[in-house]
């Protein structure tokens, strides 16, 4: 907002409806879609930076050629989920992230026990000292969102 931009919160179905658990990836990337749709008719013509914390940050790669949007903003993106039950880690998450074809911000803690992606043409990673959940670096999370904004929403 202090950069000039309209900023929407939203929550995921599963959290609305008291899950703790994510709906799969085509529920959960087909509501995301329906909602920016909504967002976007309320703005027509104004820039699209998409993003999201944890599961969020991934709707927000998966569906940002399908919304249109000009930057992904991803917050504690999980490279890898919790291990399965039998100990076997689970595949990389590493595929959505380079499925981005716009400039991408990743803002990692240093000690996020899901991994911290690699910089990428395209992709700057952030690295703030703190966990997956970054609420200890609120300041370095929205200083590093602050710098990249400016350079990919200009005319905010």
């Amino acid at each position: 907002v202090a950069a000039g931009l309209r900023v929407a919160l939203v929550e995921q179905p599963y959290r609305v409806a008291g899950r703790r658990a994510p709906d799969r990836a085509p529920a959960l990337d087909a509501a995301w879609i329906a909602v920016v749709k909504a967002l976007r008719a309320d703005a027509p013509g104004v820039p699209l930076i998409v993003g999201g914390r944890s599961s969020g940050a991934r709707v927000a790669c998966r569906t940002s050629g399908a919304v249109g949007a000009a930057g992904v903003l991803c917050l504690a993106f999980p490279m890898t989920g919790r291990p399965r039950r039998d100990g076997s880690p689970t595949p990389s998450r590493l595929p959505e992230l380079d499925g981005v074809d716009v400039p991408a911000l990743v803002v990692q803690g240093d000690r996020d026990p899901f991994g911290v992606p690699p910089p990428a043409p395209g992709r700057d990673v952030v690295v703030v000292a703190g966990d997956h959940s970054l609420r200890r670096a609120a300041g370095d999370v929205g200083a590093a969102t602050a710098t990249w904004l400016k350079r990919v929403a200009p005319a905010a």
